[in-house]
């Protein structure tokens, strides 16, 4: 077993192939999606050790899901693969270019990071989409899941590093950190001479550990405590479906709903419609006073609640005057990740839109589109909730830097 610093050297070393590489990505991409699906059994295996350990260790039947792979989600990532084939190159594009008065031409181009770290939780297909996108945008990646899905990571790896060289790049374009002890995230946390950024993907707790401790630059992502306001012109069967939706098709990921507001106009008519859409998938109301004056079977709302990324059957409600009080409240609890307003009042939604400061912004949709193969982007590396390089769901385009290139012709700066 390689330690972080090896893994980091190797990367570095195999980072330069990419800067030239252009067909040799796609054929590279093509045979990983080709060998995942080949492979599958050899996944499932490792996949079903994961499993058994997480029961045995007391996961949730959230988290389980997070961690399950079978035949259709493994066809399912590798034509997200395939999908990042069909894709424009990110790296290379001009961006801009002038020629200055003394005749020095000066272009803007895209090139790539050059080593990502991505450190993650208990979701091994993140392993391959993380690694596709980072391969297609010229970029070596050293993978540090956790420890619950160790097994998956590693068959996963291994058939991603072997499709890669068949394709006549360096092995060391995909690295996993098989060590899952704290100490392996700290070491990786302070590789400032070979990783260029990190990003974490995963719960709250990881995140804020990353941002807290690294020294490397780190984009943050992930956490998604989700908003739904109701508002009083909404159309009530609407509601009940994106709101059914938005928490119930996967509760486990980051662009499920959390939290939902409804306008006290409409609650009388549309919390128990609402309540007995959800009660199809058991999920557990708790709401403030005039919610359970509604609907006395409902538990009661904390101030905690309010600000939890249950990623479970649970979803918090809360009564509102209007949409005034309904953006205050998103806007101290919300993560940034994605709300969603229910209306039929143009000028509601467009204020909604223009003052929730979120990443994703919706209107009469469902939070769960805030996904990169949902918007086009092909698979995504994460959903960025912080402002600076990146924002939503970062795809290809997130995944590169710029250079100027200058040519001359015997100039000397007077």
């Amino acid at each position: 077993m390689l330690s972080v610093k090896e893994l980091g050297i190797n990367a570095k070393k195999a980072s330069r192939a990419l800067l030239t590489a252009k067909k040799e990505k796609n054929d590279a991409l093509k045979n990983i999606a080709d060998a995942l699906v080949k492979n599958s059994e050899a996944i499932i295996k490792a996949n079903d050790i994961d499993i058994k350990n997480g029961k045995e260790n007391g996961l949730t039947d959230a988290m389980l899901d997070r961690l399950r792979l079978n035949v259709e989600r493994i066809e399912g990532i590798a034509n997200g693969v395939r999908e990042i084939i069909a894709m424009p190159d990110p790296v290379g594009k001009v961006l801009s270019g002038n020629t200055l008065s003394n005749g020095l031409e000066i272009t803007k181009v895209t090139v790539p990071l050059g080593v990502i770290g991505i450190i993650f939780e208990s979701r091994p297909n993140v392993t391959a989409d993380a690694a596709a996108l980072c391969l297609k945008a010229g970029n070596c990646v050293i993978l540090r899941g956790g420890k619950e899905a160790i097994n998956s990571n590693k068959a996963i790896v291994e058939i991603m590093r072997e499709a890669i060289f068949e394709a006549g790049l360096p092995k060391d374009c995909i690295n996993l950190i098989e060590d899952t002890t704290r100490q392996s995230s700290i070491e990786l946390m302070g590789l400032t001479d070979y990783l260029d950024v990190l990003i974490p993907r995963g719960g709250a707790g990881l995140i804020r550990a990353v941002v807290e401790n690294a020294k490397v630059p780190v984009i943050e992502t992930g956490v998604g405590n989700c908003h739904a306001y109701v508002d009083e012109s909404a159309d009530i069967e609407m509601a009940k479906e994106i709101i059914f939706n938005a928490k119930t098709s996967r509760v486990s990921v980051c662009n499920a709903l959390e939290t939902m507001l409804i306008n006290e106009k409409i609650a009388d008519k549309a919390l128990p419609a609402i309540y007995d859409a959800l009660k199809e998938k058991n999920v557990e109301i708790r709401g403030c006073e005039k919610t359970r004056a509604i609907l006395p079977q409902c538990k009661e709302v904390s101030v905690e609640d309010y600000a939890t990324e249950f990623l479970d059957y649970i979803l918090a409600v809360k009564v509102v005057k209007d949409i005034d009080e309904a953006i205050e409240h998103i806007s101290k609890y919300s993560s940034g990740h994605s709300e969603v307003i229910i209306t039929e009042n143009y000028k509601n939604a467009e204020k909604f839109l223009n003052e929730i400061d979120s990443s994703a912004v919706y209107v009469n949709a469902s939070t769960r589109f805030t996904d990169g193969g949902q918007f086009g982007l092909g698979a995504e590396i994460g959903i960025s909730t912080q402002k600076l390089h990146a924002r939503g769901p970062m795809g290809l385009e997130n995944l590169v830097s710029t250079k100027f290139i200058i040519r001359g012709d015997g100039h000397v700066r007077v």
